[in-house]
């Protein structure tokens, strides 16, 4: 009741914190609060962090900025869970010593003014433990040594005084701002990763054979090579053989058409089993491990649904919904019907062992070898379920990510993000000009969701044909493939569609694809190259090769003055790596223009002097004005990747 200091506005915190912030190592976190207090005297404050395996904690001192806005931060260097706090203080040793020195410019007597520090100095002894309290007694007793006035002001105006007065603030009735606020450090591909996705039953090197997990390892230097670490692949279990859909989503499958991936479960086993025709469990580990050595992760579909004939459905019907006519309910987005797809109950009394056998699943595939999920539909399942349960896996599995795919609302979204989904599918696929663009990146590394929300762009996906690359030219592909991989430090594409540009729309009139590979098995020239794929392992290098390129809080967009071309500058804490992208938005005619340098944000003053690389083409420019000349042919490249040397940094 007696502390004089108020705390508030303490930012980053997620929802009164509730929701823990994410770094990985080497990240900063950045903390500010407002901080204020009644009357004219000093306030000192302090930001306290460690990590869950600590017991001390570590203090750093905020510094004071306009309209009582104080600010401190730390760095994270190992994994899991840090705790940090804020706390406030009048400090009356800091109020004395900025009144001594007043007063002494002023002329006037000093000699009660050092008895009052004499006695702070004591005061402030007792919170220290016993060495530094014997420095701190010492100095009081010079300030009051008979005989020695002049001594003795001239310690308190010495720099080493000042010292004494900053690293042992004398604390009284302190307000401690302690909301649970935390930061969860994961796995460094939290922040970087390269996803390709196939469907593995497409990989046969013949047609009209299925695919196999052998034949995806014959892949993998392809994917290697193309410059991928993240290899996803559509569930890879058993697919229902009651009420499976057919090509083009037909109702009745054919006799041999494969079904739906997703349509999880049949007679041969359910989320714990592999499709037979893709090989067996120790196949699917044999790629695991044989993808990792290759620096690739295998990412497996995690989709909580069931097919109609699911070993779940016999074995715990009261996990489900059934007709008043006795009939399994299927999954319905009005007007669209599932009939091959049957949800699960989450509303079920039997929740707590549904939830157990859920959390299962994942550790079985953990067991084998998986650290990545790309989850389906995360958002038709509870919340609390997803903290609970990615929660509980990543205790014994602690570098799981888990990736929520959920096109939705966005406070949806973002739930998904706070109850502990490490990436997340966002809006990229619908922002298609530069000032769509510019204002959605802007909102995901400038607003609150930078602590919490991680983007991972996707320019296609099986489900997901977007409009403008329907019926699109290579160009098309190529631009929107380049924004994703420049401006997202995690991105992923529907490989072979995307590579080889597919772009015939169903004739439904949705985002869809005809003849989509959902439910039917392809045959790919696994051989052919062509422009994108050129473009895409020349990029994917570029990305591994510069730092810059691997963080997505770093992006600084700057000005051009042709509204077709997109600037932004993406550049390390350090300024040793500057990446400079430059993209045409007109994928029919070549632009030109200028753009400006951004001399505050690279620290220059004066007359520009940039050497500037262009990493596409190995073109090097010399640029000495405030705004230089760029062209860009669309049938050529998207655009520049600049790599930037200072020659004349401040």
């Amino acid at each position: 009741m007696r502390n004089r200091v108020v705390i508030e506005n303490v930012q980053p915190e997620i929802d009164h914190g509730n929701y823990f912030i994410k770094r990985v190592p080497g990240e900063r976190v950045d903390v500010t609060a407002d901080i204020f207090g009644d009357g004219h005297d000093h306030i000192r404050a302090s930001l306290l962090y460690r990590h869950e395996s600590q017991k001390r904690w570590t203090e750093v001192f905020m510094e004071e900025g306009i309209n009582d806005v104080w600010t401190a931060s730390f760095k994270v260097e190992q994994k899991g869970l840090y705790h940090y706090k804020v706390s406030g203080w009048i400090d009356h040793l800091l109020h004395w010593y900025d009144g001594f020195l007043k007063k002494k410019e002023a002329g006037q007597d000093m000699k009660v003014e050092l008895k009052i520090g004499a006695g702070f100095l004591r005061r402030a002894a007792a919170q220290y433990p016993k060495p530094k309290a014997k420095d701190l007694k010492e100095v009081a007793d010079q300030l009051e040594e008979e005989g020695k006035y002049d001594e003795a002001v001239q310690l308190v105006l010495s720099p080493g005084f000042k010292q004494i007065v900053e690293s042992t603030p004398f604390k009284q009735f302190e307000t401690i701002y302690d909301h649970n606020l935390r930061v969860r450090v994961g796995w460094e591909k939290e922040m970087f990763s390269t996803w390709y996705e196939l469907f593995p039953r497409s990989t046969a090197q013949e047609p009209g054979r299925h695919g196999t997990f052998k034949d995806v390892e014959r892949l993998l230097p392809r994917v290697q090579e193309m410059g991928f670490d993240v290899l996803y692949m559509p569930p890879v279990h058993p697919i229902g053989k009651l009420n499976r859909k057919g090509k083009n989503n037909s109702t009745n499958a054919k006799p041999g058409e494969p079904g739906s991936p997703w349509a999880i479960g049949s007679d041969e086993g359910g989320h714990k089993a592999i499709h037979p025709e893709l090989g067996t469990q120790e196949d699917y580990e044999a790629l695991i491990e044989k993808a990792r050595g290759m620096g690739i992760e295998v990412a497996l579909d995690l989709a909580f649904q069931c097919a109609p004939d699911h070993p779940y459905i016999k074995e715990h019907p009261e996990w489900f919904v059934w007709r008043p006519d006795g009939t399994i309910a299927y999954a319905e987005n009005p007007p669209k019907k599932y009939q091959d797809i049957v949800p699960i109950n989450f509303e079920t009394e039997d929740w707590k062992n549904l939830w157990e056998e859920l959390k299962s699943v994942v550790l079985h595939w953990c067991e084998a070898g998986i650290r990545i999920f790309r989850v389906d539909n995360p958002h038709t399942k509870p919340f609390r379920f997803w903290e609970w349960c990615i929660a509980e896996v990543q205790k014994q599995y602690p570098d799981t990510i888990f990736l929520a795919e959920a096109f939705t609302r966005p406070k949806v979204m973002a739930e998904l993000a706070k109850v502990g989904f490490n990436h997340s599918y966002t809006y990229f696929t619908w922002r298609n000009t530069r000032r769509e663009l510019e204002e959605y990146m802007t909102e995901l590394t400038r607003t609150e969701s930078r602590e919490y929300f991680r983007p991972n762009f996707w320019p296609n996906t099986p489900d997901i044909l977007a409009y403008e690359l329907m019926n699109a030219g290579p160009s098309t592909f190529a631009k929107r493939f380049m924004l994703a991989a420049t401006l997202s430090s995690n991105y992923g594409m529907y490989g072979p569609s995307y590579e080889f540009m597919e772009h015939s729309p169903n004739t439904n009139g949705k985002e869809e694809y005809l003849n989509s590979e959902k439910y039917e098995t392809r045959h790919y020239d696994w051989n052919h190259r062509n422009r994108l794929t050129e473009l895409i392992t020349k990029v994917n290098h570029i990305r591994k090769e510069q730092p810059a390129l691997q963080d997505t809080w770093n992006i600084h967009f700057t000005r051009t003055d042709n509204e077709s071309l997109m600037s932004y500058v993406k550049l390390t804490e350090d300024k040793s790596n500057i990446i400079w992208c430059v993209v045409n938005f007109d994928t029919d005619y070549r632009q030109s223009g200028f753009v400006e340098v951004p001399k505050q944000l690279l620290g220059l003053t004066g007359t520009v002097n940039l050497r500037v690389t262009d990493l596409l083409t190995g073109q090097i420019y010399h640029w000495f004005n405030d705004w230089n000349y760029v062209e860009l042919n669309p049938d050529q490249l998207p655009g520049h990747i600049f790599k930037v040397e200072l020659n004349n940094r401040r």
